[in-house]
């Protein structure tokens, strides 16, 4: 009897007894089989986000006055970052801090042109600004939705690190609501964090998911700590995009509270008939501040401005506009169990 004969027998009956590398070969390569198309599929859905936003991301390069020589000839400095393009008129978003206080602007496309950009506006307190340039054939990338995001999540960044054009990094959603300074020493709410990996000239390019939408401008790091990255919701960005498409400037209403997204108890939810499930924790009040006048206190849920829904942060920023400023409004929060409606006066926030 040969090799084969007898392989035959053992596999005719398993029950007799199978030795190891025989019966269990075929379900040890189904499962090496299953893990590779998982891996194919992850890598199928990178490449296809990717091919879909690469086209819209642009290396942001920049000249500031750096001072005099002792000559007293004017001194230059040169920075840079990443940004990528909303309109297809060419409007591009970046962070504040890469273009703030430029003298010159210069993006290079995709396809290698370089195109002289102007500032239309920039926000240092949430670390976003708005450029734009004069060049035909651009494609905009598709904007998201922050506020449905969830830790777990695909997360790809793609940015111009060290002047790396186009380089991609991929991680997942690590946490949601963070608080971030901003370079103004203003906090950023509602910030979201990945592991997707950020290096000096990332800032400012976009965060996407895996259908290559983009959730978030990538914006910090924290060094020397390893996977813990930054980047300023989409939703944030509309907003500040938009008034700064409008007034080239953010005038904010500030009531003097940091706060995050969190999710309400059900039962909250529904004896109170709420129209959101989520609302805006307080969980710190500063001194001398419109909050702490009007008698806010840390742990109080805000669920509404003006009987108008505030279901996260980013809600929040864009009902205290301008208009709000010196006027009386009223807060609607959940306080323990009770429902309270606290009138406040906001401040302008400049």
């Amino acid at each position: 009897m040969n090799l084969d004969e007898v392989a035959a027998d053992y596999l005719s009956a398993p029950d007799q007894g199978v030795p190891d590398g025989i019966a269990h070969e075929p379900a040890e390569r189904s499962a090496s089989s299953a893990d590779a198309s998982l891996l194919d599929a992850y890598s199928r859905a990178v490449i296809a986000a990717v091919e879909k936003v690469s086209p819209s991301v642009v290396n942001v390069e920049v000249h500031q006055a750096a001072g005099r020589t002792r000559s007293g000839e004017p001194r230059e400095r040169r920075g840079g970052g990443s940004g990528f393009v909303f309109t297809p008129d060419g409007l591009i978003l970046t962070n504040s801090h890469v273009v703030h206080d430029a003298t010159r602007i210069e993006i290079t496309l995709s396809d290698g042109r370089r195109v002289p950009a102007h500032t239309i506006g920039d926000d240092p307190a949430t670390d976003l600004a708005v450029i734009r340039i004069d060049a035909g054939g651009l494609q905009a990338a598709e904007l998201g939705d922050s506020q449905q995001l969830r830790p777990g999540q695909m997360a790809i960044a793609i940015g111009n690190p060290y002047g790396f054009q186009s380089t991609v990094t991929a991680g997942v959603i690590s946490a949601l609501g963070r608080s971030l300074r901003s370079y103004s020493g203003r906090l950023i709410e509602d910030v979201i964090q990945t592991d997707a990996a950020l290096n000096p000239g990332n800032s400012g390019g976009p965060l996407v998911d895996s259908r290559g939408s983009v959730i978030g401008v990538n914006t910090a790091t924290i060094l020397p700590a390893q996977g813990i990255c930054f980047a300023i919701g989409i939703n944030t960005a509309k907003f500040v995009a938009s008034r700064l498409l409008r007034d080239g400037r953010i005038r904010r209403s500030w009531i003097g509270v940091s706060a995050q997204t969190v999710p309400i108890h059900r039962r909250v939810v529904r004896f109170y008939n709420l129209p959101k499930e989520t609302g805006v924790v307080v969980v710190g009040v500063e001194g001398r501040s419109p909050a702490r006048t009007a008698g806010l206190r840390e742990g109080d849920v805000i669920v509404a401005l003006d009987d108008k829904p505030v279901a996260g942060v980013d809600d929040l920023h864009r009902l205290l506009t301008d208009a709000q400023v010196g006027a009386r409004c009223l807060l609607t929060v959940i306080r323990h169990t009770d429902r309270l409606n606290v009138p406040i006066v906001p401040q302008d926030a400049s």
